[in-house]
């Protein structure tokens, strides 16, 4: 079985049309992308595109032998353009089963969102699931793990969570994301955005053949974000693992009732997690790392553990830092760091890069930098990814 993606892109269109945002402006070339449209094995056509027959001759396909058109979504505004050749489009209902004369067996599934789901079974026992545009499954799935997986990734990456927690998603499914709009920038981002959620984009025209897996991203196990206040380290942290399911966020700042502030930081970083996830509040982090088959821990931040692994030996004293303070957090730094190389978990980890800016006034503050450095730089050396968050854009210092 194979599919052919006759448009990618969301409802609208990328770019879209009026639209003057940078990623609309950089959206050109081999980056333009109509209306998301699959055609499967020529007689199956999920979702319509703009000029679906003019897409359909620059794939190299014909749209003379589709037995059946299926919508995913709502069509608001303009009624759809549906060429002469095509059977009328129709949406199945949640749980009805289709099979098509061509032996392509359909079943609709429902979605937490307005629109519907179709899970497609081709004559040869391949299995494809395609999803409508922000919407995600509204209940397990059921069957074995499907072999090509065709949803909004970007836009809804918990819905790939989902899958992965219910078994519809495994380690040999190939994920390609589809509906791709104007909110994740065209080009190297994209790509590296959906390959860390174990994911790829094509562009229209492309020809996937179902259960051809050589193309699936080989996900790194160890992830550290680097950055400035306000940079976006948090937030990318977060958009890294938002695709995978009852991610464990390890709070490293534990609380502080006395500071309002403070309180109102980590309420806005609770409200950005996924519901899925669970959270710890501790600095022992050795043990989590330790742990077996664990699912994947966020630890957020690094700058955070070493205030608290300083406070623990006196080393913001400078006596007690001679009279062995610098030893004793020589030992605990080491620790994480075997503790990083040894895990067998997914782990992302967030830490400040302080070492560009102002040089501390005082000698304890000069010695809080140095150290969150040398840490900093010891647990890259132990992450396959690492990468340095600037302004909200983030860059790949190895990957």
């Amino acid at each position: 079985m194979y599919v052919t993606l006759l448009g990618t892109g969301a409802p609208a269109g990328l770019p879209r049309p009026g639209c003057p945002c940078a990623a609309c402006a950089r959206s050109l070339g081999g980056h333009v992308r109509t209306a998301t449209a699959v055609l499967v094995d020529g007689a199956l056509l999920l979702d319509l595109t703009p000029g679906a027959a003019l897409s359909a001759a620059r794939a190299g396909e014909s749209l003379q032998g589709v037995r059946q058109v299926l919508l995913s979504h709502p069509h608001d505004g303009p009624a759809l353009e549906v060429p002469s050749e095509l059977p009328a489009p129709i949406r199945l209902p949640d749980g009805r089963e289709l099979t098509l004369l061509s032996g392509h067996r359909v079943r609709a599934v429902p979605m937490d969102a307005p629109g519907t789901g179709y899970a497609v079974t081709g004559p040869d026992g391949g299995r494809v699931l395609y999803l409508p545009p922000g919407a995600a499954p509204a209940g397990p799935a059921d069957g074995p793990p499907y072999d090509l997986c065709l949803l909004d990734v970007a836009g809804r990456p918990d819905a790939l969570a989902r899958l992965r927690a219910s078994g519809a998603v495994g380690l040999t499914t190939d994920v390609v994301a589809v509906h791709l709009d104007h909110d994740m920038p065209p080009g190297a981002e994209l790509r590296r955005t959906l390959a860390a959620a174990g994911a790829r984009a094509e562009g229209d025209g492309a020809r996937l053949t179902v259960g051809d897996f050589r193309r699936v991203p080989d996900l790194p196990r160890r992830t550290l974000v680097l950055g400035g206040a306000r940079s976006g380290k948090s937030a990318e942290a977060e958009r890294r693992l938002a695709a995978f399911p009852g991610v464990v966020y390890v709070a490293t700042g534990g609380r502080r009732a006395d500071d309002p502030e403070w309180t109102a930081r980590i309420a806005a970083h609770r409200e950005r997690r996924p519901p899925g996830w669970s959270t710890v509040e501790t600095c022992d982090l050795v043990p989590l790392l330790a742990e077996e088959d664990g699912p994947p821990l966020l630890i957020d931040c690094l700058a955070l553990w070493l205030t608290d692994a300083m406070d623990a030996v006196g080393a913001w004293a400078d006596e007690r830092w001679r009279r062995g303070g610098a030893g004793a957090l020589a030992g605990r730094t080491a620790a994480l760091t075997d503790a990083v190389r040894a895990t067998r978990r997914r782990v992302v980890l967030v830490s400040n890069e302080v070492g560009s800016g102002v040089v501390p006034a005082t000698p304890a503050g000069r010695r809080f930098r140095d150290e969150l450095g040398r840490l900093n730089a010891a647990v890259a050396a132990e992450c396959e990814q690492v990468l340095l968050a600037v302004a909200g854009t983030v860059l790949p210092l190895r990957q």
